[in-house]
């Protein structure tokens, strides 16, 4: 197939319709191809003045970066538990991987409450992908954070509490009434602020 006069995609429900030009592509283009998706998403949260539309790229839902990142954090956290155990890693590992999936749920169910329209992969996909910045956090930590004081090792997970709530509060703030945006937003922050201190006591 002659793919010379292709457009490139501008956002992602462009790159959406590109999933149909090829139905025989190899693994590892397909693999491709969904990395770029994901990075591509991931621009709205590492830049959330990008978010136009009130979030609409991060409407057309996926789960392979929230299930990624989601992964990532449960590693990192288990990785640098203080425990030579494996039942106790293991432990953390469960804790962080069900409270994300979880969280997301309760988070979408007090949107709905409030009258708000959202699906709840819409959710997921809009939380595990703003736990990313809580994501660098982990891994700084798990590297350096022996050797500094937990005075500095706070620095760095309050800003990117700030950051991870930051992306996603407008988004569910769009979708419930405009008196209502503080009930709505209000389980985001709590979301993210226990999994930035649970991966700072962990």
């Amino acid at each position: 197939m002659d793919y010379s006069n292709q457009k490139h995609p501008q956002n992602y429900s462009q790159m959406e319709d590109l999933k149909t030009l090829d139905l025989e592509e190899s693994v590892s283009e397909t693999i491709m191809r969904d990395l770029r998706m994901i990075a591509y998403k991931l621009k709205y949260v590492l830049i959330p003045k990008e978010q136009e539309d009130n979030g609409k790229e991060l409407r057309n839902w996926d789960l392979w970066g929230p299930l990624i990142f989601c992964l990532t954090l449960a590693m990192t956290l288990s990785f640098k538990a203080d425990s030579t155990t494996s039942s106790s890693k293991s432990d953390v590992f469960a804790i962080i991987f069900v409270l994300i999936w979880v969280g997301a749920f309760v988070v979408t169910l007090n949107a709905q409450l409030l009258g708000g329209k959202v699906s709840f992969f819409q959710s997921v996909c809009l939380l595990g992908y703003c736990v990313f910045p809580i994501n660098i956090e982990a891994i700084i930590i798990a590297f350096v954070g022996s050797y500094l004081p937990f005075v500095v090792k706070l620095i760095p997970v309050i800003i990117c509490f700030a950051w991870s709530a930051y992306s996603s509060v407008g988004f569910m703030a769009s979708l419930v009434p405009p008196h209502k945006k503080k009930l709505a937003v209000y389980p985001v922050f709590l979301f993210y602020l226990f999994l930035s201190w649970f991966s700072l006591i962990v």
